[in-house]
């Protein structure tokens, strides 16, 4: 089982989750965005690592409006979101 910590990153809130919910044996984002989404229009934001149900890492942020984004864990905006995470919250990546 994975491990799980709530945090917040500024107005983005975070979840750290070793793997999808019991059941889910997918990949969660079957295409991602690169643009730039402003962090104040962040609810929350979830990092995914890969394993068995999906090979990539997955970073899906929600928006205060309820919708959600899945971002490229290439970008180097969001990058530089899941290493702050990282350093922050959990540990060094």
């Amino acid at each position: 089982m994975g491990q799980r910590s709530q945090s917040s990153l500024g107005s983005a809130t975070s979840l750290l989750a070793g793997g999808p919910p019991a059941g889910e044996l997918r990949c969660r984002c079957p295409r991602t965005v690169s643009q730039l989404i402003p962090l104040r229009r962040l609810a929350r934001v979830e990092l995914l690592a890969e394993g068995p149900h999906c090979a990539v890492p997955e970073v899906i942020a929600t928006t205060k409006q309820g919708q959600m984004i899945c971002l490229n864990p290439s970008a180097p905006w969001v990058k530089r979101i899941v290493t702050s995470i990282l350093n922050r919250y959990c540990c060094t990546p």
